[in-house]
């Protein structure tokens, strides 16, 4: 009778193991298609400018990457936008310089004059905001394509709320969106779910775009 017993709690045992099991290898699946899933790209041969968003400390590796597409001759201006954020503190400058600032530095020490970069005002709360930006200055300087450079798991939000914006407003401007690859400051799609930051830029996204569906 205990044998029984005690098989029978190894049973049950090695049916929660096996449960979990199976639900941690569907994970192993589905993260990294959860994560791909966000990534768009539509990218320009030639544009008249180059939008780079604001993105707080991943500014890096969209300056990195608009900078790699201007001295490919893809477009002969950038246009930074500002999300009014502050880094942190500089014993250099004994202040916290905004990212928009260090972004502007980024592409000037990556060999983008400063005559051909243009901070985009005023400073903008959100991606919405951006393309609402962009929309003014394509009207006023005449822009007929644009292409916009954001962090990878940011682009299909980002890209279907320009196009949106741009329609709604017949703005004939023709859009396109690249990205920096995954790896340098944003995790690579099959690990975004080992570290914190990865879920607030993967999971997040998710939250904001349900937002923006729900609100824009």
């Amino acid at each position: 009778m205990k044998k029984a017993k005690g098989a029978g709690k190894l049973s049950s045992r090695f049916k929660v193991l096996s449960f979990f099991l199976l639900i941690f290898l569907g994970w192993l699946f589905l993260a990294p298609f959860l994560a791909e899933i966000l990534i768009v790209e539509k990218p320009l041969e030639k544009a008249d400018a180059i939008l780079v968003l604001g993105g707080s400390y991943t500014y890096v590796e969209r300056t990195q990457k608009a900078a790699e597409l201007f001295k490919k001759g893809v477009a002969p201006r950038i246009f930074l936008t500002d999300d009014g954020e502050q880094s942190g503190w500089s014993n250099v400058e004994k202040r916290n310089p905004p990212f928009v600032e260090l972004a502007r530095n980024s592409l000037i020490a990556a060999g983008v004059p400063p005559e051909n970069i243009e901070i985009l005002e005023p400073a903008v709360t959100g991606t919405i905001y951006e393309a609402r930006i962009l929309l003014e200055k394509a009207k006023s300087a005449n822009l007929r394509s644009v292409l916009i450079v954001t962090s990878a798991y940011h682009t299909r939000r980002a890209f279907s709320t320009f196009q949106r914006i741009f329609a709604e407003n017949n703005q004939p401007t023709a859009l396109g969106i690249t990205s920096p690859p995954t790896g340098q400051q944003t995790p690579p799609p099959f690990s975004w779910w080992l570290s914190p930051f990865g879920w607030k830029i993967v999971a997040g996204e998710y939250v904001k775009s349900l937002v923006y569906w729900v609100y824009y």
